[in-house]
């Protein structure tokens, strides 16, 4: 008796570049047959991770990557991750970042860019969303939690992923990360296979490369791989590359270290630190 054909699985990711959705990548290619992402450049300060992006897209071997710019002034607000005119802040520890929201909160912007998503999906078949938002270790960000995932899903199945006619049935959302810590995450992203393209992610949100300030992002990042006794492999790129010199941390001993970089080398070949944005060695 022959097998029934299973239905092709298709998944689109919401892929910034940085830590998180860099993890939702690797996540989903372990579970879906086809893999989509859909990158957003919405004259974020930090326009960097969209380079992260595209070098997390090639290596994560995407059926298919769009990088969609939005046009100026699209999302406005008060965070210094869009008005250049706004400091970002600095902290000298996480100790120090204060509760609730963050300054740093872009009204809107995951709402946005989840319906952004879902109409890219629905065109390319897709009937699962993965984003890498979280409301364990966060910056307090309302649509980061799941109960705003969840009304928003809601919404877009009763408005365009009704099954009906010729439409597609409903649209799930995946969030992988939303109630891990960052240490957390950072163990799920190596069990996934994401340690070298996290090489190439991008969090720190003044634009820098290696990462130089101590704003929240950054020194969340750094907390969650010092807790994971795992080096930054970000901050490894740097180092090998004579940007930076490694951090006095305990995940950044020479034992550590050496393991990682073979690690590195294992996953991405010997020009692993020193890939252009398309893929080859310079």
């Amino acid at each position: 008796m022959n097998e029934p054909i299973r239905e092709k699985t298709k998944a689109l990711v919401v892929l910034s570049g940085g830590q998180d959705s860099t993890t939702c990548l690797a996540w989903a290619r372990n579970r879906f047959d086809e893999v989509h992402a859909l990158t957003i450049n919405y004259g974020q300060r930090h326009a960097i991770e969209i380079a992260g992006a595209k070098m997390v897209g090639i290596l994560g071997q995407l059926d298919s990557h769009e990088i969609l710019t939005l046009p100026a002034g699209i999302l406005e607000g008060t965070s210094p991750l869009t008005d250049p005119n706004q400091p970002v802040p600095q902290y000298t520890s996480q100790d120090e970042v204060p509760d609730g929201v963050a300054k740093t909160f872009v009204p809107l912007r995951n709402q946005f860019f989840l319906t952004l998503a879902a109409n890219r999906a629905f065109v390319l078949g897709c009937t699962h969303l993965v984003t890498g938002v979280c409301q364990t270790d966060y910056s307090g960000y309302p649509d980061c939690r799941q109960e705003f995932v969840d009304s928003l899903a809601e919404t877009i199945n009763k408005g365009t992923f009704t099954g009906e006619d010729w439409l597609l049935g409903e649209l799930t959302i995946h969030t992988p990360l939303m109630n891990l810590t960052k240490a957390e995450s950072v163990d799920l992203a190596i069990a996934e296979g994401a340690y070298g393209m996290l090489s190439y992610s991008h969090t720190a949100y003044d634009g820098s490369y290696p990462p130089a300030g101590t704003d929240a992002a950054s020194l969340l990042r750094a907390k969650g791989f010092e807790e994971a006794d795992i080096p930054d492999p970000l901050i490894l790129r740097a180092w090998i590359n004579g940007l930076t010199d490694l951090p006095e941390t305990k995940n950044y001993s020479k034992v550590s270290v050496d393991k990682a970089l073979s690690d590195l080398i294992a996953e991405l070949g010997t020009g692993w630190a020193i890939k252009d944005q398309k893929g080859s060695v310079v």
